[in-house]
């Protein structure tokens, strides 16, 4: 049976657009306009019921149907779409926790900055961070004051997951909020929802957007007076995004299941082809079958995307810029989610080895590459010279 509410490829490429009341138009406009004029003063007033658009800082034609499209694809009832990732995750974190309250997060969550330097820091919050490997580090950094529990599964640098359902069940037990960073995975191959998670983020200038041409971000949960804490705040904040960013976000999630698929089908081979490296000490993709949490990953993911780390087997700084130098395809760039293929160094920003063991990491020679559409065998090719450029 055709279903266009659950189904994720018709979700994307019809879902909202409602043809009829656009004209007919194949593609929904772009509604640019600052407001809506109301229809009569008791309108204004409240004395007759209000129209669902007024204030483009509050509301958007163009959003709403981005924000239908997102909701369905990650199984939940309500999305509110934002003008950045951080936005999004600040709206979720200042919604929960208030001055006092504390906050238990993965190291190398998206949002661990932000909740250093302002809720620590600025708000009078308290934070641990954990591994996230283990589930008993979630039990021992509960207090009676934790209020929220932040994962993202995979991470973005290392790639360890986070047992989804355990967490989900260790914050129900003690009646704590959970969000997650679903960048990675998409709602095409992991709905945590579905997990006992409470709130899904999105970074919209990853793969929801996937042209490297938007900042955008969302939340997703299944709850419906915290999402109309979520809309208020965004609106008060002024944090909504844009309708032209929103139609492009559109645009790009209609074709999100396929690229998705090209990506991760690239993504395995060169995994596999830096596996067989002898440059290469060891790879950080959930993807492969030497993955410490291979079956945990095949027991919460459908699939993995472009995303991966690899480490370099070497001490000497130079070894590895020289990597980098020899590389033609892969551009130095932090971001990722687009067609283009890139390349970083996180850790060698600094000398300090403990910190990149701490986060995960063998040693500071980690270089994150994302695998665009550039196809396999050229990325393999490019990789190839940039070792022998060693």
């Amino acid at each position: 049976m055709i279903d266009f509410e659950h189904d994720e490829q018709l979700i994307a490429t019809h879902l909202g657009d409602d043809y009829g009341r656009f004209l007919n138009s194949i593609i929904p406009p772009v509604f640019m306009n600052s407001l809506h004029v109301l229809d009569s003063i008791e309108s204004y007033t409240g004395a007759a019921p209000a129209s669902r658009y007024f204030y483009g800082r509050v509301s958007n034609p163009t959003v709403e149907i981005v924000e239908q499209k997102v909701a369905a694809m990650e199984h939940g009832k309500y999305a509110v779409v934002f003008a950045s990732g951080m936005a999004a995750s600040a709206a979720a974190v200042m919604t929960v926790c208030n001055p006092g309250d504390h906050i238990i997060c993965v190291k190398n969550s998206y949002i661990k900055g932000f909740i250093e330097k302002f809720c620590v820091k600025k708000q009078g919050m308290t934070a641990t961070f954990v591994g996230g490997t283990d589930l008993q580090e979630f039990e021992d950094a509960v207090r009676p004051n934790t209020k929220l529990i932040v994962i993202e599964s995979p991470v973005s640098l290392t790639f360890s997951l986070q047992d989804i359902r355990g967490v989900a069940a260790i914050a129900k037990k003690n009646g704590i909020k959970t969000y997650i960073d679903n960048s990675y995975c998409t709602p095409i191959f992991q709905n945590p929802l579905d997990l006992g998670i409470d709130m899904v983020m999105h970074t919209a200038s990853k793969y929801l957007g996937g042209h490297s041409d938007i900042i955008g971000g969302v939340l997703v949960s299944n709850d419906e007076e915290f999402m109309k804490e979520i809309r208020d705040f965004r609106g008060s904040y002024g944090a909504i995004i844009g309708p032209m960013e929103a139609w492009l976000m559109m645009r790009g999630m209609r074709t999100l299941d396929v690229r998705l698929q090209r990506h991760q089908e690239t993504a395995l081979k060169v995994a596999h082809y830096l596996e067989a490296n002898d440059h290469v000490s060891i790879v950080h993709y959930p993807g492969l079958e030497s993955h410490p949490q291979y079956e945990l990953m095949k027991s919460q993911q459908r699939g993995n995307c472009g995303l991966m780390s690899f480490e370099i087997d070497t001490k000497d700084d130079e070894a590895v810029y020289s990597f980098v130098r020899g590389l033609k395809i892969f551009q130095i760039g932090v971001s990722w989610g687009g067609f283009e293929s890139l390349v970083c160094t996180p850790f060698m920003r600094s000398k300090d080895e403990q910190s990149a063991k701490d986060q995960g990491a063998n040693s500071r020679m980690l270089v994150r590459i994302h695998c665009g559409l550039e196809g396999a065998d050229n990325l393999i090719e490019d990789l190839e010279n940039g070792f022998k450029n060693m």
